[in-house]
């Protein structure tokens, strides 16, 4: 399959594209865990880290400040929606099996990707210069995610 067309992001979506760049990695890292036969519970303290730490804030974020930039009912933002409430229940979950880390790889991947390819560009088209100012105030972006234990390589 080939390669789709880099988007050319506006500045205030910018750092939303940053945090789920990071978010891929946590997808890869998962991936690479479980190809190397690592021990589910390492794999699952870094994947609940970066829950924490990183990707609940960025789902607050989008939800506060993004969304509603289309209409509530929107068919895109009921999917994003329901997007994270299944990861949120994901990573909210006891169970520390490898079928929930697949889970998760699989369907954060798929979201991010969703949001990157489709939702992100029709709200860019909608945006307005305020919903700008705003969203660029509160998504400051976060740090490169550092983790000692690197199961993954």
């Amino acid at each position: 399959m080939k390669n789709p067309i880099p988007v050319k992001r506006h500045e205030a979506l910018k750092n939303l594209s940053r945090e789920h760049h990071q978010a891929l990695l946590l997808c890869w890292h998962i991936k690479e865990g479980l190809k190397k036969k690592v021990d589910p519970l390492r794999i699952r303290s870094y994947a609940d880290y970066v829950w924490e730490n990183h990707l609940r804030k960025h789902f607050e974020i989008e939800e506060k400040y993004l969304f509603p930039i289309l209409e509530e009912d929107h068919e895109l933002i009921k999917r994003a929606i329901d997007e994270h409430l299944k990861l949120e229940r994901l990573f909210n979950s006891e169970s520390k099996t490898l079928k929930i880390l697949k889970s998760i790889e699989e369907e954060l991947e798929a979201h991010i990707r969703f949001e990157e390819r489709v939702l992100f560009n029709l709200i860019q088209e909608k945006i307005t210069g305020d919903q700008l100012r705003v969203l660029a105030i509160n998504s400051t972006g976060s740090a490169c995610i550092i983790w000692d234990d690197e199961f993954w390589k």
